[in-house]
């Protein structure tokens, strides 16, 4: 009677490890909000969903004001870009209305409190 409590046991237990994904499996997968290093992604939706803006560090002007397309906006974002960025509820980067800064260290935000329409990337 053990021997069968046992090995049935050990049954269920090697059905359950045989369906756990490997290592190389689990980091393969992708990330909610996917943004490459060196880039700086914006996604019109919250939970980093709808249309999805890609700035890459090499082609942006640095300190200065970059306006998202006219008519677009943006509610969650991940900065990957290395660099501290700000955006800004004004498209002109004025300090009038909300704004905030993200370091660059893989900053992950599903939620900003307000539509983003410019941000600045600084140097340091």
């Amino acid at each position: 009677m053990i021997n069968r409590h046992l090995t049935a046991a050990l049954v269920a237990f090697a059905s359950v490890v045989l369906l756990l994904p490997t290592s190389a499996q689990a980091i393969a997968a992708p990330r909610l909000g996917n943004c490459a290093p060196g880039e700086l992604c914006l996604w019109k939706q919250a939970g980093f969903k709808g249309g999805k803006q890609v700035y890459d560090v090499t082609r942006i002007n640095m300190e200065n004001c970059t306006a998202l397309p006219s008519g677009t906006d943006a509610q969650s974002l991940v900065n990957r870009t290395g660099r501290p960025v700000t955006v800004y509820q004004s498209d002109a980067c004025l300090e009038t209305a909300e704004f905030d800064t993200y370091p660059g260290d893989s900053t992950w935000v599903p939620q900003v409190p307000y539509r983003v329409r410019a941000f600045k990337v600084w140097e340091s």
